[in-house]
């Protein structure tokens, strides 16, 4: 028996042996070299152990950096490197092209530099390759179509340029793409559309040009689609029906080519649908009411027209609602605040009815409509111009937004917003000079649905660091309201500060990317904006100042996401607009004493303020709120 327990153990140091063969000796040379490149000798030492060691600390899936290995009966070949979010910087070395037998590469959120070398294509046996969140730049090498075994490709949040290469529709295995934010530009190659195993395409916040391509329709595994923040045009291609696997569909800020809804006819698996500044026209389908699995609808800033049909009281999973700055018109549906429903808009629309007290926990922007409401907050009805030039009594404001109360070194006063907003609100401050709403949600964001932004940190370029270490945010839609003002000329101060975003060059976290739009008067005045870049920084205060008419007694400051910049730098839902404080004050008075000016000069300087009789009534309709408070009995401040 001892003899033979003996030989068991002889057996076993032989299979281990056996089970352990070396790894090949120029796999060793090259990625001791790749180590030291990105100096990681402290994290991985292999001090005599081979490094296909299984039992190494590298080699388990969890590890990072990892390294893990195929072995034959004779040699171990190197065929998972993950070097994730450590901040290694500089460019990729050649050494890396020597592990010819690679099938998995991370090199995620870090800040590799340089261009994306031609020999990546060498690796042909590659199944997964991760360079998202990064700092490269030059175009997207062709030779990447040499990687027919791909299941999945990441280069987004880059600074990369050119056009994809038409090369990419070799990759027909591949099933997942993500390269979005990744600096690329000009038409979509009509080659992709060899890529039928696509099942999640992310492409947003890119220089696409031209038209929605049709064969995208033809993609029908997909289940993810993002196309926001390009420069496609419109329509939306009827062929798209045909994507019945779709879950999450999010197309965004196309021009020209006005699109119908009649492609979601069949897309009933769809949990997130968002069509968002895409010129949809016509009426919103009934069809969508069957929809079971449909969690958010964002249909806003399009132009769609009619009413909401009573239907859609059967949308039993819908929890967030969008369907502002629309035509719609007719009376809100009774029902449509479902037990699910989170927020609501509806705001600049032709819509009346009644919201009733006991919703109150809802979220709802219900601004620039004719809803009445029991809740705590007067909804917003639409009233004759003549009651909104009878109210003009203020010729300033200033806003702390998302902060408390303060007074600047300067004696400003600026007024406390912290407020909690929701995913659709609306709120008048304290003294009615003022108001704000805000509509959206940030579908995945770890900090929960917050939409204020708070630092601890000391902002420089100022006197005033604490007007900063506070701001609003949006997801989409962010609208500050100047109420009750006189006729006039006024001066615009807004001011900024990044302070979620950070700057470090040596940091991965320090890659994002803020860009949005700022209207003032239905005037864009800033277009592509970030703030971080004008500011040379992060935490470092910025203010950008404009003049505006003011003719029918509101000012409309509205900042609004195109869909461009980052979405998840340094943590996922971080984008969309910011901004620290309003400052707003009279610079020429254009009120009754004005009346006696030349009347040609007078329309010289005023200008249109939001040019149509929809603009005035939906103006007066902010006002309305100021007003009936006002004039309440009951009023005692908000």
């Amino acid at each position: 028996m001892e003899i033979l327990g003996f030989s068991f153990f002889v057996l076993g140091l032989l299979s281990t042996v056996v089970a352990q063969p070396p790894t090949d000796p120029k796999e060793v040379d090259a990625i001791n070299k790749i180590i030291d490149h990105w100096n990681l000798r402290s994290k991985v030492n292999f001090n005599n152990i081979d490094p296909c060691n299984k039992t190494a600390a590298w080699a388990p899936p969890e590890a990072n950096p990892r390294i893990a290995c195929d072995c034959s009966p004779t040699t171990c070949h190197i065929t998972h490197l993950k070097i994730y979010a450590l901040d290694i910087v500089g460019e990729i070395p050649k050494e890396l092209f020597m592990l010819k037998e690679m099938i998995d590469l991370n090199l995620g959120q870090n800040v590799l530099n340089g261009s994306i070398p031609a020999e990546i294509g060498q690796l042909s046996k590659m199944k997964w390759l991760s360079l998202g969140i990064n700092n490269f730049t030059g175009p997207v090498p062709p030779e990447l179509g040499n990687l027919s075994s791909l299941l999945s490709l990441s280069f987004g949040s880059n600074n990369m340029n050119g056009p994809l290469p038409p090369e990419l529709g070799n990759l027909t295995t591949l099933e997942e793409l993500y390269i979005d934010s990744s600096g690329v530009s000009g038409p979509i190659p009509q080659e992709l559309s060899k890529l039928k195993s696509l099942s999640v395409l992310w492409a947003s916040a890119n220089g696409f040009t031209g038209k929605l391509p049709e064969f995208i329709g033809s993609l029908t595994d997909l289940t993810v689609l993002r196309l926001e923040g390009t420069l496609l045009e419109g329509p939306i291609p009827n062929s798209y029906g045909a994507l019945t696997k779709l879950d999450d569909l999010r197309i965004g800020d196309l021009s020209n080519g006005d699109s119908s809804l009649n492609f979601i006819e069949n897309l009933t698996s769809l949990s997130i649908l968002s069509l968002r500044n895409c010129r949809m026209t016509g009426q919103l389908p009934e069809r969508l009411s069957t929809f079971s699995n449909l969690k958010i609808l964002d249909l806003s800033f399009n132009n769609l027209t009619g009413e909401i049909p009573n239907s859609y009281k059967d949308l039993a999973s819908l929890q967030y609602l969008y369907l502002g700055s629309n035509n719609l018109s007719g009376e809100l549906p009774a029902n449509i605040i479902t037990p699910k429903l989170i927020a609501l808009d509806i705001s600049f629309n032709q819509i009346y009815g009644t919201i009733p007290a006991n919703k109150s926990a809802i979220s709802v922007n219900d601004v620039g409509t004719s809803i009445t409401s029991e809740r705590s907050l007067d909804s917003v009805c639409l009233i004759k111009n003549s009651v909104c030039t009878e109210i003009a009594s203020s010729t300033s404001f200033s806003i702390d937004c998302g902060g408390k109360r303060i007074e600047s070194v300067s004696g400003t006063e600026f007024d406390d917003d912290s407020e909690t907003l929701g995913a659709a609100s609306f709120y008048v401050g304290s003294n009615d000079h003022w108001g704000v709403s805000s509509s959206g949600t940030y579908i995945n964001n770890p900090n929960g649905p917050k939409y204020t932004a708070q630092t601890d940190s000391q902002i420089t370029n100022t006197l005033d660091s604490e007007l900063y270490k506070t701001a609003r945010i949006s997801p989409s839609s962010l609208r500050y309201y100047g109420l009750g003002l006189k006729k006039g000329v006024y001066s615009i101060d807004l001011h900024f500060a990044e302070i979620q975003m950070d700057d470090s060059r040596n940091s991965w976290k320090g890659l994002g990317k803020r860009i949005f739009d700022v209207y003032i008067q239905g005037e864009r005045v800033l277009r592509d904006f970030n703030v971080k870049d004008e500011a040379g920084g992060s935490k470092k205060a910025l203010v950008k100042t404009f003049k505006a008419n003011v003719t029918n007694n509101v000012l409309d400051i509205h900042f609004f996401w195109a869909g461009k910049g980052t979405c998840c730098i340094p943590f996922q839902s971080t984008y969309g607009p910011l901004v620290s404080a309003i400052h707003v004050t009279q610079v020429v008075n254009l009120d009754d004493s004005s009346k006696s000016r030349d009347k040609k000069h007078v329309r010289k300087i005023l200008g249109i303020a939001l040019g149509s009789a929809a603009g005035v009534l939906i103006i007066c309709s902010i006002l309305y709120v100021w007003w009936t408070k006002k004039n309440s009995p009951t009023y005692k401040g908000i």
